[in-house]
């Protein structure tokens, strides 16, 4: 079972269910946990009868809302949770990237805008964190300038951090937000009129978590949602 973080203040719902998704489509059984402070996947994944907490499928995807723990969870299912391969978790608080045990994640992405709330109320969730996380940078940003990574380096210096070297750019917006709200409201997931832009880094990070499935099996997949 693989566990990876998606951590940060901007929002990322929709993000990760369409990470699951793509992955879901290679036979891999997913779980999202949606940990975060307003659990927005209340009002983008649709659920027959949600409740203060729960687990509700959507397109394959087992989608938990409102859960303290990974404890409870199990707790919930009454069973362990080694069915699943990927667990893809949304975190937006210290306190939860601790109670979850992030630090020993097998990845964590730190997805971020460039308007100050998201950075440094992004950067608060590991501003007080012991030891060094290595976290890869998703930036969703209009221009995508240098300027902009250099502020959140500045910002981050003495953060308890590594950053991968690698990282991933996504368009602020190319029609992008249109499509998601378009799948919003059909409760579908849909990738046909996504910028390729915004299908390269849904590209990279799933290639990232699914590091032993080739990149052009990736792509067909994308190309096939």
């Amino acid at each position: 079972m693989r566990k990876i973080g998606f951590i940060g203040a901007f929002e990322k719902t929709d993000l990760i269910v369409y990470i699951a998704k793509i992955i879901r489509s290679t036979n891999k059984k997913v779980l999202v946990i949606d940990t975060t402070t307003l659990g927005r996947a209340r009002y983008i994944v649709p659920s027959i009868s949600p409740s203060i907490f729960y687990i509700t499928e959507f397109e394959e995807i087992d989608v938990a809302v409102g859960f303290e723990s990974i404890e409870a969870i199990k707790e919930y299912l009454g069973t362990d949770l080694a069915e699943y391969d990927v667990i893809l978790l949304d975190i937006d608080s210290p306190e939860v990237f601790q109670k979850y045990d992030m630090t020993k994640a097998d990845k964590n992405f730190f997805v971020t805008g460039f308007d100050n709330y998201s950075l440094k109320r992004g950067l608060e969730i590991i501003g007080k964190l012991a030891e060094k996380v290595v976290m890869t940078k998703v930036m969703f940003s209009k221009d995508m300038l240098k300027e902009e990574e250099d502020y959140l380096n500045f910002l981050s210096f003495y953060y308890s951090v590594q950053w991968d070297k690698e990282k991933i750019y996504f368009p602020y917006e190319q029609g992008d937000n249109s499509v998601i709200i378009e799948n919003q409201r059909a409760a579908k997931i849909r990738f046909r009129n996504l910028s390729l832009e915004y299908k390269y880094g849904l590209e990279m990070i799933t290639g990232q978590i699914l590091y032993d499935i080739k990149s052009n099996e990736i792509k067909k997949i994308i190309k096939s949602i």
